[in-house]
């Protein structure tokens, strides 16, 4: 009986020392499925950390291109142009009789008003360009750069045919931009045009940006107020008043244009539907270095040359069968025009490409594509039934 117990004891022993152990075992295994858990969660943490930075870095990323790569590159040399002018106003009510202004007519006076615009610094010392409209008859200038920092800005030169005014203000180590290539333009790339539409330069002292594409490029109008707009280039980029005079820049950040005018179809005068258009920058480039030395374009020049339209007896005479064209009536000795070897009796029939009919046209041209000396016409030329082409270059007059 007493084995039997002592078997008994053993037995309840070894029981409850395995009950201990596996009890052990199983807290160490709690414990260790714990530190596990915890552990995973701070790499599942950190993984989804990593991925979040990742996507941000991503989208981060994606958000800066080659508009926003132009536009920081750019908008440090923007600047708004705010104006006072002197304009001529005219009042009808003079005598503050109906029948004695109609008969007599009112009178006129001076008076100063206020205007804005944009422009573009050129270069480091403080060349900037923009539209000679925008400082036409102006009493004083003023030119806020980026950043709001003013300064008194005045006329180095100005040119009302081409719309073209280059201004100086004084500083050094300023930020500019780059003049692009207008005939590389490609119709359908981007455009960014910068500017102080409606004075909102004042309020952030940063230029407005509006991106859209080329729409045509060569556009040419009638002279408009004096100014001749030819080879054009057209863009839905929103341009609106105030922004004359600020730069059209391609998605490299160069500049291909100067914004210059709007067609607008709101009652509100200046707003935009997406019909601008800039005057191409290798067209400013031709002008820029006779603005900066003598402060004007010299348009005048001698060719040598005279013309008259043709009769039904010259018709008749040099066996045309119209009257199309201009006759050569004279060449003056050592001329532009006996270098280009013409010769009395010789018929105009295009100049640059354009068709020609009168004497009349060859003005047109002249006018429309801005000719001055020291530039060259391609003529061409019949002579005795024979088509040819000559070049005339055009002597500058002093």
């Amino acid at each position: 009986m007493k084995k039997t117990f002592t078997f008994m004891g053993l037995i309840g022993c070894l029981l409850v020392s395995f009950l201990v152990c596996n009890s052990n075992i199983d807290s160490k295994q709690q414990q260790l499925s714990s530190e596990q858990a915890a552990e995973s969660a701070v790499i599942a943490t950190a993984l989804a950390n990593s991925n979040q930075n990742l996507d941000n870095d991503a989208i981060s990323t994606s958000r800066r291109n080659a508009i926003t790569r132009a536009v920081e590159k750019v908008s440090p040399a923007v600047v708004g142009i705010n104006v006072i002018q002197l304009r001529e106003v005219r009042s009808n009510r003079y005598f503050n009789d109906p029948l004695l202004d109609y008969l007599f007519g009112g009178y006129r006076f001076r008076q100063k008003v206020q205007s804005l615009g944009s422009g573009f610094i050129i270069s480091e010392d403080g060349y900037i360009l923009t539209n000679e409209h925008v400082v036409q008859n102006a009493v004083e200038i003023v030119a806020t750069l980026t950043g709001g920092k003013k300064y008194q800005a005045k006329i180095v030169g100005s040119d009302v045919t081409s719309d073209i005014a280059l201004l100086k203000i004084e500083d050094t180590n300023l930020p500019f931009v780059k003049l692009g290539d207008s005939n590389d333009t490609i119709i359908g790339e981007w455009a960014i045009a910068f500017g102080n539409p409606f004075g909102l330069f004042d309020i952030g002292a940063e230029p407005s940006v509006s991106v859209g594409v080329i729409s045509a490029t060569n556009r040419d109008f009638e002279r408009q107020d004096e100014h001749v707009y030819q080879d054009m280039i057209q863009t839905d980029a929103a341009i609106n008043s105030g922004n004359s005079g600020g730069p059209l820049v391609n998605s490299n950040g160069e500049v291909i244009g100067i914004n210059t005018f709007i067609y607008s179809g709101s009652n509100v005068v200046g707003t935009s539907i997406g019909l601008g258009f800039a005057l191409p920058i290798n067209r400013v480039k031709r002008i820029l270095r006779d603005l900066k030395e003598n402060g004007s374009v010299n348009r005048q020049f001698r060719t040598g040359l005279k013309i008259d339209n043709i009769s039904q007896l010259h018709a008749r005479f040099l066996g045309l069968a119209s009257t199309s064209g201009v006759i050569v009536a004279d060449v003056e000795k050592n001329s532009p025009a006996e270098r280009a070897n013409l010769e009395v009796g010789d018929v105009l029939i295009r100049v640059n490409g354009y068709q020609i009919n009168t004497v009349e046209d060859i003005f047109e041209v002249i006018d429309r594509t801005d000719v001055k000396g020291g530039d060259v016409l391609t003529l061409t030329v019949l002579r005795r039934n024979r088509q040819f082409e000559t070049y005339l270059k055009l002597e500058r007059i002093p």
